[in-house]
Parts: structure tokens; C-alpha cells; sequence
């Protein structure tokens, strides 16, 4: 067995767990640490995964020699500095999602790790769907052909006791928007990792049912720059909670899939459906924000594993990952101005 990548997670919460799992069940890997500004946190997820040492404050665990990479797994609004930090200190950072709720911190803390050579990945579990990837490649194969409609329909279920349970959720200084910036932003990083970029977006964003600063309802209508329109569709105030489900429809078929599997696979000249034959991995989660398969980060992680050993960059980029972050600023943009907006 050569060399283990060491691993410390900051920030002791709901998330964490995802990433101790995934840590501890990789023989490439260990756990040497976790920190929380909750001591009762911290000293928990120490002892849930027997882990050598806990910290209140992560300046301090940033100064210790033995961790390579540092999982980052606090309120939106603090992934930038907290990176920032981590890259100075010579640590590789896996970032939960978003990457940061701000443009130009997603900017500072891709230079600041690219600056400091260490490696930025960051969590989008949604992209290891089999169905995503078999559709992925059926679209760059051009088997559906000019792609003519791409919908997102992201309908979550957050009841105000889920606001009410920590006091950073649904604000705008730390949650950094609502429904789209929290649970949407998964399968809005989705439909752009499918489809490609946005060019310009027209939304509205509204509070209706929580008592929130931010959106708990949102449509948006988007133009692709390859010519293609859609519609993004996010919501925590649905109950139940829908699955997540996403329709492409390209001049020559149509591909529609959801957290429960394929619903949708037919080109012109067939009246039935082909599935690929796949198996899915349910990574859900839209009615209860505990209820998370860990496959996707066991898949990351091990992929950040890697990334450290091998000197490649991770799956999730910080570059690819601020992607959803800039669409979804944009959207906010064009509710606030009533009016279209581009983007770069």
C-alpha cells in the first residue's frame, strides 16, 4: 500500500457524515481531523469515526503538517475564505456545493489555489447519475441531434422548521439565495454539464410560502449559447417534494430522466423506447436534506484521492464548478431588474 492522502473536514454538520464515510471507507485514504465552531459537533463526529484530533477553530488545524486535503463542508457564504485560507496553508481543498455564493470569491479562490499549486474540486454528485452520463454521451454523440429544449424541474420539499434548525439557512449573507442556490443548484449544474453554457437568462424569483430573505420559488427561461432554450423550474415549498427530473429534446428525439431512472429514451422512426441499460444510484434527497446517498462523494473523493497522487486536476474543476454559481447570480439579477440578462 503506498502513500494514504489525509484528509480534514471543517465544518461538523448535516453534510460532514457524507464526507467521513467516504474518507474512512477509502483504504487510500484517512481521517486525521474535524473541526466545527460547535465543540459538541466537532467532539461528535470525532468520536462517531474515531477520529484523532477535533478543533473549534480551523486556523488551527490548517497549521498541522499531516492533512493534504481539507473538506469543506460549512454554510455557503464561508467556502471562499475558508479555501483561501486551506491554499495559503498548502492544502488541497474538496468544497461542497456551491463553490461560493459570490462571483468574484469563486474567482479569488481558483487563483488562490491555483497560485499555491494545490488542487480545488468540489461536490456535484448529481453528474455521477448513470442516466446523466448516458445521456451526456448521447448528446455529444449527436444521436438526438441539434438540441432544440432543455428543462430542469427542481421541485424540493423545506418546511420552515428546516429554515428555523440553523440560523444561516435562507439567509443572503451565508446561504446566499433560496431554493436555487441551495438544493436547485445540483441540477442546474446538471443541465449546463449536459447541454453547455447559458448565454442569457429571463427569471422570476419569488417568496411565497417560507418566511425566508430569499426565493422559494423560481422560473427561469433560459438561451443556450448552442441555440437551444429551456426552462428552469426551483422550488422548496412543494409538498411532497418531486423527483428531480430533467427533459432534453433534440430535433431528433427525445431523452427524459429523473432520481427515480429513465422515463424517456426515443429517437424519430421508433415508437417505443430504447433505455441504455443502466442501474441507478439514487442520490435524491428532495423532500429530506438528510435522506443522501453517499455514492457520489465515495465516487469524488476517491476521484480527489487521485487528483493528490496522481498531479491531475479533480472531476469537478473550480473552474467548471463556479459555472451553476454564475447562472444562478444572473437569475437572481433578472428577478431583481425585470429584465434579461447575459452572461459572459
Amino acid at each position: 500500500m503506498g502513500k494514504k492522502v489525509r484528509f480534514g473536514i471543517i465544518g461538523c454538520g448535516v453534510i460532514a457524515p457524507c464526507h467521513a464515510d467516504a474518507i474512512v471507507g477509502n483504504e487510500r485514504a484517512e481521517l486525521v481531523a474535524v473541526c466545527d465552531i460547535e465543540e459538541e459537533k466537532a467532539k461528535n463526529l470525532q468520536q462517531r469515526y474515531n477520529v484523532p484530533y477535533y478543533y473549534t477553530d480551523y486556523r488551527e488545524m490548517l497549521k498541522r503538517n499531516d492533512i493534504d486535503v481539507v473538506c469543506i463542508c460549512t454554510p455557503s457564504g464561508m467556502h471562499g475564505d475558508m479555501t483561501i485560507d486551506a491554499a495559503k496553508a498548502g492544502k488541497h481543498v474538496f468544497c461542497e456545493k456551491p463553490l461560493d455564493i459570490t462571483a468574484e470569491k469563486m474567482t479569488q479562490m481558483i487563483e488562490a489555489c491555483r497560485k499555491n499549486n494545490v488542487k480545488l474540486g468540489c461536490v456535484f454528485q448529481r453528474r455521477l447519475m448513470k442516466e446523466a452520463i448516458e445521456t451526456k454521451k448521447a448528446i455529444e454523440n449527436g444521436e438526438f441531434g441539434k438540441i432544440v429544449l432543455a428543462d430542469a424541474y427542481l421541485k424540493y420539499y423545506r418546511s420552515q422548521e428546516y429554515y428555523n434548525s440553523a440560523g444561516w439557512r435562507g439567509t443572503w449573507a451565508l446561504d446566499g439565495g433560496g431554493a436555487l442556490m441551495n438544493q436547485g443548484v445540483h441540477g442546474i449544474d446538471l443541465i449546463l454539464w449536459l447541454v453547455g453554457d447559458v448565454e442569457s437568462v429571463f427569471a422570476r424569483c419569488e417568496t411565497l410560502t417560507r418566511n425566508i430573505e430569499v426565493e422559494d420559488t423560481a422560473i427561469a427561461l433560459l438561451k443556450f449559447r448552442n441555440g437551444a432554450v429551456g426552462v428552469i423550474e426551483g422550488t422548496t415549498s412543494v409538498y411532497p417534494g418531486q423527483d428531480t427530473r430533467f427533459e432534453i429534446h433534440g430535433e431528433n428525439g427525445t431523452v427524459i430522466f429523473s432520481d427515480s431512472g429513465f422515463h424517456q429514451w426515443r429517437k424519430i422512426g421508433s415508437d417505443t423506447d430504447t433505455f441504455p441499460d443502466v442501474k441507478s444510484e439514487r442520490v435524491g434527497g428532495s423532500s429530506d436534506p438528510t435522506d443522501i446517498s453517499s455514492y457520489g462523494h465515495f465516487v469524488l473523493i476517491d476521484d480527489m484521492i487521485g487528483a493528490v497522487l496522481e498531479d491531475r486536476d479533480p472531476m469537478i474543476t473550480g473552474e467548471s464548478a463556479r459555472k451553476p454559481v454564475d447562472l444562478i447570480l444572473a437569475i437572481y439579477e433578472s428577478a431583481r431588474t425585470g429584465k434579461e440578462v447575459f452572461l459572459k
